[in-house]
């Protein structure tokens, strides 16, 4: 084998990273407890750590993601001392860290806690902030509208906290435990009356729907949308990051929702400008078949593409007519999944972002041909067919053209409200154009991801985020398209599995894979499950069922709390503003049987006990498909042992960091273990594929597909990265009924040893034998002897 090359620590830090290490920091896990544990990421193998948000966010926040200061880091997260004290043993152990920023918008829940809404809130349109946020001053009659109020009536449960003319001004106005600053010189009066006076409206919460007039992060309230088109409000915003920047602090950048930015492009050619080119990926949502626009100043997503070339490599397309006759019958008709995206898109329009669609129609303005109800109705239906999340003018305008031409035929009466719109939608840089691309993200978000994925349960493995539930399993040789394309557009895009926002985690996926093997068997268990615990909405059950199974075993607790958010998140039976405690009721019963009923309980171990063998296999192929595939590879924390995490918050829970180094020492004393509960034989093919990556980035250089022969050839993918050759199982299930046979995987003759195991093999004429090759693991990573 040929010497690792060695580069220097601060240059290999600041350039593109080997991989990456996904860590969440909070008042749990501060910076100080990042830092412990970054002797144990060099030895893994990264040359990244990679941080979420640790700007001053709100108090409480576990995620980061609510920036309410960005000159300071947050404290409960450690603070600038636990800043530096990471920072140095990073470089200490020769790491760099890519740090988490949120341009998007601003946490405003407390706004005593955010200095800038806080004086807008005190100043209105005077305030020196007024512009940072994107607020339409003439809708609200120059007042900001906070959707805080239990009723309208609740306005006479306002208090004023202070008095008119004391040291602290005119005092603050609160409602329980809200608190509100009080415009100089307004202070006089009932609280109503001082109320009254001021900049901000305190409105009823149901009034968030049709009312606001300021843009948020999706729908979410009190996270106001900031105005970072404005080169002013971007200097403020990104000093501090940029000083740790300039200072070697930080090394790479990871940008959240540029989806919600006025102009992205420009935004990314600023921030490259201002980071000196740093490596920087965006949290973008790809739709299958969608390139990121090639002007941008990135390198490419933060993976969830690649995860969906994964994950369909390893679902067996021949499992699709059965589980969509279970679903067929469960749903009690065949759901059309195109209509059901397009339906929870209208449900969110005419919804939860009414107040953003009704700002869009008021910025376009009265059109010819067209009146209000109309090109109301237009709008709603072009944001609900939008097939991708937004464009980005000129690029994506297909996009429009053809939204248009299917909502025009599918709606012939919107003919004169389409007319009108389409030439207004078209011209980049508008405010119409811009805000419409702004708000079709939050509606695809809001619809599919947080609201078709839960109600359409044929195969849950596949409702994850950027990935098609439609689209049943993939080809190796659609794999190999699409890994050499990656290769030739976007060679150091962010790669990944896992998540603080999937669905559910890597290994959880590669066990309900095995689903689409055995959907006969799995039918009959869920009709079985369905008759002793009912449930009125039958789909869910069916997701509830999947989800559990995945996960098995895991405590009463977190099986309940999923079973609760994904009930709410579907909204076909209850809400999380109208939950229906009947239903819930019948919900909880659902889940405790698993754990209760001896029948169904002894089926669920049955065949948990049964699957998990093929589950692992998957596991192990698709962390070595991601880990070598091309780009840069991510690990979420915890996840390089098997991690069988739902939906958050489930998906944040403590890392055992002890157990990881033991067990890595163990690998590093020539244990090779077997493929067991423990998860060694994930951590060893992550520790020993991530040294290669980092030692010898020379053999990821490449992509070529390698040729498999025999019988059992489908079951196996391989290729060379132009120096070493990844191999992994894929359909395990059929594959134990039939062995590997005469299949062998043809290579160049002479000798290869695999990385993983240590195990050396010599091609001949007829290629290597993949059963000696994969009698230890069903992966191997193979390099010349």
């Amino acid at each position: 084998m040929s010497r690792p090359i060695r580069v220097p620590g601060d240059e290999r830090r600041r350039g593109t990273p080997a991989a990456t290490y996904r860590l969440q920091v909070h008042a749990g896990f501060p910076l100080q407890d990042a830092a412990e544990v970054a002797g144990y990421l060099a030895d893994l193998g990264v040359t990244h750590a990679y941080s979420s948000p640790l700007l001053r966010s709100a108090e409480g926040s576990n995620h980061g993601y609510d920036t309410v200061d960005h000159a300071h880091v947050d404290e409960a997260r450690g603070g600038q001392a636990g800043f530096d004290r990471f920072v140095a043993a990073l470089h200490e152990h020769g790491l760099g860290l890519v740090l988490d920023l949120v341009p998007n918008h601003m946490g405003v829940d407390d706004p005593a806690a955010a200095p800038w809404w806080w004086d807008v809130l005190q100043h209105g349109q005077g305030s020196a902030h007024a512009d940072a946020f994107d607020i339409d001053w003439d809708f609200g009659g120059g007042r900001v509208r906070i959707p805080v109020l239990g009723s309208a009536d609740d306005v006479e449960k306002l208090e004023v906290v202070g008095r008119a003319g004391g040291a602290d001004g005119d005092g603050e106005l609160r409602y329980y435990g809200n608190r509100f600053p009080i415009a100089p010189g307004t202070g006089e009066g009932t609280p109503q009356e001082v109320h009254a006076r001021q900049h901000y409206e305190l409105v009823d919460w149901r009034r968030a729907d049709s009312d606001l007039n300021y843009r948020r992060f999706f729908a979410i309230n009190t996270l106001a949308g900031l105005r970072v088109e404005d080169p002013a409000v971007f200097d403020a915003t990104h000093e501090l990051v940029l000083r740790f920047v300039r200072d070697g602090a930080v090394d790479g950048l990871r940008i959240d929702h540029p989806d919600g930015l006025a102009d992205p492009k420009g935004y990314l050619d600023r921030l490259a400008e201002a980071s000196e080119g740093r490596w920087t990926v965006v949290e973008k949502i790809l739709e299958p078949g969608e390139d990121l626009p090639a002007t941008w100043a990135t390198a490419g997503t933060t993976g969830y593409d690649a995860l969906a070339e994964v994950d369909q490599l390893l679902v067996d397309p021949a499992g699709e007519p059965a589980l969509t006759a279970l679903d067929t019958e469960l749903a009690g008709r065949q759901v059309d999944y195109a209509q059901l995206v397009h339906d929870c898109k209208r449900e969110v329009t005419d919804g939860m972002l009414g107040s953003e669609v009704a700002r869009l129609v008021r910025v376009i303005g009265e059109l010819p041909g067209a009146d209000r109800t109309q090109q109301t109705e237009a709008l709603a239906e072009l944001l609900a067919s939008f097939p991708v999340y937004r464009s980005y003018l000129p690029d994506g305008r297909e996009h429009l053209d053809g939204t248009v031409a299917a909502v025009r035929a599918r709606r012939p009466d919107l003919a004169a409200a389409l007319d009108a719109l389409h030439p207004v939608l078209s011209q980049a840089g508008t405010e119409a154009a811009t805000r419409f691309e702004q708000t079709s993200g939050p509606v695809m978000a809001k619809g599919v991801e947080d609201s078709a994925y839960y109600r359409w349960s044929r195969f849950v493995a596949l409702n994850e985020v950027g990935g098609d539930p439609a689209r049943f399993g993939s080809t190796v040789t659609e794999f190999h398209a699409a890994q050499q394309r990656r290769q030739q557009v976007r060679p150091e895009s962010m790669t990944t599995l896992s998540t603080h926002d999937t669905k559910r985690s890597e290994d959880v996926r590669a066990r309900l894979a095995v689903l689409a093997e055995l959907p006969t068997e799995w039918a009959q268990l869920v009709r079985g499950w369905l008759t002793r615990h009912p449930l009125a909405d039958r789909p869910l059950a069916h997701l509830v069922w999947q989800n559990l199974v995945g996960a098995w075993p895991l405590s009463r607790e977190r099986a309940h709390a999923y079973a609760e958010k994904a009930a709410r998140e579907a909204g076909t039976a209850t809400t999380w503003t109208d939950p229906d405690e009947a239903f819930e009721a019948q919900l909880h019963a659902l889940v405790d049987a698993a754990f209760d009923d001896p029948t169904t309980r002894s089926e669920i171990d049955a065949f948990v006990t049964r699957i998990t063998p093929l589950g692992w296999s998957n596991s192990l192929t698709q962390k070595l498909l991601q880990l070598t595939m091309p780009g840069v590879p991510d690990v979420y924390q915890g996840t390089e042992l098997w991690d069988f995490s739902l939906v958050d918050p489930d998906n944040r829970r403590p890392v055992d960091y002890a157990l990881r180094r033991r067990l890595l020492a163990q690998l590093d004393g020539g244990e090779v273990p077997a493929v067991d509960e423990t998860g060694a034989a994930k951590l060893l093919v992550v520790s020993r594929t991530l040294r290669a990556r980092r030692d010898h980035p020379g053999w990821f250089a490449g992509y070529e597909p390698v040729e498999v022969t025999g019988s059992a050839a489908d079951h196996l993918v391989a290729y060379d990265r132009g120096g070493v050759v990844a191999v992994g199982t894929r359909l395990p299930a059929a594959l134990a009924r039939t062995g590997w046979g005469d299949t062998a995987l043809q290579l160049p003759n002479g000798a290869w040893e695999d990385l993983l195991t240590g195990t050396r093999v010599v091609s001949d004429i007829a290629g290597i034998a993949v059963d000696a090759l994969l009698s230890r693991l069903p992966v191997a990573l193979l390099v010349r002897a």
